[in-house]
């Protein structure tokens, strides 16, 4: 028979159980939430046109065209825009690798007069929206003619970005002071601390600052929008939405598209996911 303590043990396996059952069906349900919008995209790009106009719609087209993805690369110039949008993306990621890191060292790990202070100001200007510095950006980059470049969607960021500068510096916190004095103690420069020391045991860090500019920078639409002018420099978003408000929308080939750029993002985050969230999780939040 089974005693007291054998039931109340049988209860609490029978709590957790049930708790785990509840915690997992309720991912599965967020989950599902946030893969509809994407498995609805990938259903329509394989329809054909008088199927997008039925009614009910259905989830799954009637035969699978996969010529439509042939024709939205040739709906628009779908490889020109890519490469302009790529472009912009690496020449971002490199302003804000060879920026942010430099500035998120010089406010964790070199103690100078005015420096928490400062660091406080940069988190202010985190709080500062973009429209209310979108017009006087632009005035500014017209008069230097930087206007119908490249250059206002790139060189800014090797001056460095708050919000990253923020996540690095509270990465870089986490490392030991004990590290950096005894390298000075040896001999060792800032410069030569900051590249041997410092960067190599910021990999994950560095990752999730990759990831989120290349989010960023991939499917950003108001920057490119305000200026770029010359069509044959727009790239993918604004490229779409231009054709998409001059011509009949091809919704077919315009989901086709999208779901084509909506693979690299996919594929990055697969390949960088653990590093990803081991930046996240080691980001500390050491005071400020």
């Amino acid at each position: 028979m089974l005693t007291k303590a054998d039931s109340a043990a049988q209860e609490v396996d029978w709590t957790v159980l049930l708790a785990r059952f509840i915690f997992l069906i309720t991912l599965l349900t967020i989950s599902v939430l946030f893969i509809l919008p994407f498995f609805w995209m990938l259903m329509t790009s394989l329809k054909a046109p008088v199927e997008l106009m039925k009614w009910p719609p259905g989830w799954f087209p009637d035969t699978f065209r996969w010529q439509n993805y042939e024709d939205a690369v040739t709906y628009i110039p779908f490889f020109r825009y890519v490469g302009n949008t790529m472009a912009i993306t690496l020449g971002s990621i490199l302003g804000v690798l060879i920026s942010c890191p430099m500035v998120a060292y010089g406010f964790s790990h070199i103690d100078w007069p005015g420096r928490d202070f400062l660091f406080v100001v940069m988190l202010m200007t985190i709080m500062i929206p973009f429209p209310v510095t979108m017009i006087p950006l632009y005035v500014l980059f017209a008069r230097i003619g930087w206007i119908n470049t490249y250059l206002p969607l790139v060189l800014p960021l090797f001056f460095g970005v708050p919000f990253y500068i923020f996540l690095l510096r509270q990465f870089f916190m986490t490392i030991p002071g004990e590290l950096t004095d005894a390298a000075r103690i040896d001999g060792a420069s800032e410069p030569r601390i900051y590249w041997q020391l410092i960067l190599p045991l910021t990999k994950p860090a560095l990752a999730t600052v990759v990831l989120f500019q290349f989010l960023s920078s991939w499917s950003d639409f108001l920057g490119p929008l305000l200026y770029l002018r010359d069509s044959d420099m727009f790239t993918i978003a604004v490229g779409l939405q231009m054709f998409h408000s001059e011509h009949d929308t091809e919704f077919h080939l315009l989901m086709a598209a999208s779901t084509i750029l909506t693979v690299p993002i996919i594929v990055i985050f697969y390949l960088v996911q653990r590093t990803f969230i081991q930046g996240i999780t080691l980001t500390g939040l050491q005071g400020t």
